[in-house]
């Protein structure tokens, strides 16, 4: 059963829907997806702490308290922290070692994250504690799963990470809020200091323990946590992509003759075959009749501008950069991000880097450059359609043009993001500035490689948002025509959230109704069956040509044989 909530969040923020689910994912530190992160943070799952992992945490505690029995000094268990590392803290005073830790590193600055964002944040920590390598005790682990599954979630803000020693500064808000400081927000509280939250969830605030701080804080789950969100959406993007650039080509009288699977063939990168695949099963007249293509099937237009013919090779390293991407937040996503590591089975704890975020950062980079090249694109057959001269359509895809004004403004706004883009995909990992005395030398800044991969993502959106409305509206002039049944169905999907452009109207609503289509991958879902049905039809062709193929060389073995016992 799920429980929603209207609530507000923040004054600069709108207000979010919050779904709590009754269903659970188990985490153990090993297994969570990027996908599982994202649901995670929707609240369409709630957290369970497997049995292997309760195993592998309390066998992680046990060393820690023998460290302290023995009174051995050990960075982070009884010293200061950077700088202080060899500054060694009475036993006395190990308590408030943690909760200063916890206090002093929370300097963030700017808006809080989202609900979602901060749930994303919380649920990766909790899969990294969970590994067993941090040295938590089960007891606050299980505290900070409870304030996460009762969507009680500290105030984060956004600023304030250079990626190393992790991202402390955000870790370490949410850290402040489990402990009762600071503030929380939950569905059934509203914003309020974090003592109070909990209480009216009958949660009491964690009190650390000796090196239960340090695991709180250190580690890269800000930067996974928002890459996670960023190839989800990236990937979603990608898909719906392909789809909307079929209908902008069908508008334009395009040819299919570049998606020609041979064309793919010799030069077989994964991404470039996968979308021309998409076109083929979108637009294959054989397989979808389409009165529009049939209207120019004997044009003397020999190949189109490369905004449509280079799809496959533009879109498709897109695909190809998105899947090395998610692969290095795979690997983080299930990766032990502290310092220092406790190895129980080995009874030692050992001082390393793997707080540094380098990798997320560096992929997160990658991930932005090639993602926005879908917007790159999509503005330039947005300007296509607009265009008369070269779409053969109205001018702004309109009628008395003057009077009315159609998409020109539209087409400007893609012009923009686009424009913004470019500064955004500026790689941020290539900058690094010395901290904590020199302690910390070297950093990733791949908080803000996260943040700007997604806001060069939700630009993309709204750029195929637009070209997906001029799409649309440009069919209207190629009626009564119909295009094939796949894209008749997203014309038709459209259609039910944005009527035709007749006269010049409030234009912002329209964006926003078809951005939020694409958010929901509603254009995916219209389309998807009918790449699959070509998928699976084609397939078994191939197989079939394999199968005679195959028959064949038997028989010519055989004959081969027939004859060299003839001549012997």
């Amino acid at each position: 059963m799920m429980l929603h909530h209207q609530i507000s969040f923040h004054h600069n923020q709108k207000a979010p829907i919050c779904i709590l689910s009754n269903k659970y994912i188990y985490v153990d530190g090993e297994s969570l997806t990027p996908q599982d992160v994202f649901n995670l943070g929707k609240g369409l799952y709630k957290i369970k702490l497997s049995p292997e992992a309760e195993f592998k945490v309390k066998q992680s505690r046990l060393l820690i308290e023998s460290i302290i029995q023995e009174h051995k000094v050990v960075y982070g268990i009884n010293t200061g922290f950077g700088k202080f590392a060899r500054t060694v803290i009475p036993e006395c005073k190990l308590k408030e070692l943690q909760e200063n830790l916890v206090r002093s590193h929370s300097a963030g600055v700017g808006k809080p994250l989202s609900p979602e964002r901060t749930r994303m944040l919380f649920a990766l920590r909790i899969n990294v504690l969970a590994k067993g390598y941090s040295g938590i005790s089960l007891e606050t682990l299980q505290q900070a799963i409870d304030a996460f599954n009762a969507s009680c979630l500290p105030y984060v803000p956004e600023k304030g990470t250079v990626g190393a020693s992790g991202d402390l500064a955000p870790l370490s808000h949410l850290a402040l809020g489990l402990i009762g400081e600071g503030k929380m927000w939950s569905p059934k509280s509203g914003w309020a200091d974090a003592k109070y939250v909990l209480k009216a969830h009958k949660l009491k605030p964690v009190s650390l323990k000796p090196k239960e701080g340090l695991a709180l804080i250190n580690g890269t789950q800000l930067i996974t946590s928002l890459g996670c969100e960023a190839v989800e959406r990236a990937n979603a993007i990608a898909k719906q992509a392909d789809i909307v650039a079929a209908l902008t080509l069908e508008v334009l009288k395009g040819t299919v003759k570049a998606f020609d699977a041979d064309i793919h063939r010799i030069r077989p990168h994964p991404g470039q075959e996968e979308v021309a695949f998409r076109f083929r099963s979108l637009l294959d007249s054989d397989h979808h009749p389409s009165e529009i293509a049939e209207s120019h099937r004997f044009c003397n237009k020999v190949q189109d501008p490369y905004t449509l013919r280079c799809c496959p090779q533009v879109h498709g390293v897109v695909n190809d950069t998105i899947a090395f991407v998610k692969n290095i937040i795979m690997t983080e996503v299930n990766s032990a991000t502290d310092n220092p590591m406790v190895f129980s089975e080995r009874g030692e704890i050992i001082s390393g880097g793997n707080f540094h975020g380098e990798y997320p950062a560096k992929a997160l980079d990658y991930l932005a450059i090639g993602v926005h090249e879908l917007a790159a694109i999509s503005e330039r057959r947005i300007e296509r359609l607009c265009n008369p001269s070269l779409s053969e359509l109205p001018a702004f895809l309109v009628t008395e043009g003057g009077l009315n004004s159609g998409f020109m403004i539209a087409h400007c706004t893609a012009a923009a993001l686009v424009s913004e883009n470019k500064v955004l995909c500026h790689p941020s990992s290539v900058d690094s500035i010395s901290t904590s005395a020199a302690t910390e030398d070297h950093v990733s800044m791949g908080g803000w490689a996260a943040r700007k991969a997604l806001k060069v993502i939700e630009h993309v959106e709204y750029v195929v948002a637009i070209e997906l409305l001029a799409a649309c509206q440009g069919m209207e002039f190629r009626r009564p025509l119909q295009t094939t049944t796949p894209l008749e169905k997203v014309y038709e999907l459209v259609r039910s959230a944005v009527r035709p452009w007749m006269k010049d109207r409030f234009m912002a609503p329209d964006i926003e109704r078809v951005h939020r289509l694409l958010l929901d991958q509603k254009v995916w879902e219209v389309a998807e069956p009918y790449i699959e049905k070509y998928r699976k039809e084609h397939s078994l062709a191939s197989r079939s040509l394999s199968s005679l193929a195959s028959s064949l060389d038997c028989i010519s073995l055989s004959n081969f044989n027939l004859h060299d016992n003839e001549s012997s």
